[in-house]
């Protein structure tokens, strides 16, 4: 075949060719794949005709236009410093980062220009708002609830935007150096007040168990005396009875056994000492040993 067929084949062909060059061109032109964490958005004659999801997608070629490839991954906003000032007229630079993703990019694309500058304002008034409600300690102390508040405010301001907001942080809480040394002061005088609270708390509770122990001691004494004078009683009223019943001389008994006691006690004292006894005292004590032994 030489170039004449073949021109000639390629001339007789030539429709043909063009025709499948030409359904070639339209059916990629038609047909748009999207990938799982994008969306595209589709035009129709300059004006938003849909929104194509992630997989094979058909459009009208020539007529449609992917204009806008959106992410639909979650974003992060670069780390922002704004200050605020508390209800209590305490200035303070809040450390804020806002995490948030595009649910629909139709409202994203034809309602807002700049997403991340919208949102990182949009923030910043939120956080000075919220941080104007506040005292200093409960800023510091309740950061979970503030943080709270903050999102829900966000998500209602950028929900124009078809944006979700899925998480709002709060990195960290700044205060100026002189505050900072006024709260050290407070925070030492606060630790003074507890000591010297704790310290009188202690000698008090040292008291009071002196109190009690003496207390103890002495009803304990008291139960001595009684149970003493119990013993006392029993035997007098012991005593009484055999006078009655034997006369005087149970009486003699008596007072011979406290004789004879006396002299042992007298006799076992500490030391060697010299007793001088009157005579009659001798004849008493001698009488007392003769009742014991059960003489006349």
């Amino acid at each position: 075949m030489n170039e004449d067929d073949i021109l000639d084949l390629l001339s007789g062909n030539l429709l043909y060719l063009l025709g499948a060059v030409l359904l070639i061109i339209v059916a990629l032109k038609g047909i748009r794949i999207v990938p799982q964490s994008e969306k595209y958005v589709v035009e129709r004659f300059g004006r938003l005709h849909s929104v194509l999801g992630p997989g094979i997608n058909f459009i009208v070629p020539f007529l449609d236009v992917a204009r806008h490839k959106i992410s639909i991954l979650e974003r992060q906003l670069p780390n922002a410093s704004q200050d605020a000032i508390t209800k209590d007229n305490v200035l303070v630079q809040i450390d804020t980062s806002v995490f948030y993703r595009i649910l629909e990019p139709e409202k994203t694309v034809y309602r807002i220009r700049d997403v991340d500058g919208a949102i990182a304002t949009t923030v910043a008034g939120i956080v000075r708002a919220e941080i104007g409600k506040m005292d200093l300690d409960e800023v510091q102390a309740n950061r979970s609830q503030l943080i709270g508040q903050i999102q829900a405010s966000v998500e209602t301001a950028v929900d124009d935007w078809g944006i979700e907001v899925t998480r709002a942080e709060i990195l960290d809480v700044n205060l100026d150096q002189a505050t900072r040394d006024a709260m050290l002061q407070q925070l030492n005088a606060e630790r003074a007040r507890r000591a010297e609270v704790t310290k009188a708390e202690g000698q008090k509770r040292a008291v009071e168990l002196q109190a009690d122990a003496e207390l103890y001691a002495a009803e304990q004494a008291a139960k001595a005396r009684r149970v003493q004078a119990q013993a006392e009683a029993y035997a007098t009223g012991v005593v009484a009875k055999a006078i009655r019943e034997y006369g005087i001389e149970a009486a003699q008994y008596q007072v011979a056994l406290k004789q004879v006691e006396a002299l042992n006690a007298l006799g076992n004292g500490d030391g060697k000492q010299t007793i001088v006894v009157p005579a009659h005292a001798l004849e008493a004590f001698g009488d007392a040993f003769k009742l014991l032994k059960g003489g006349k």
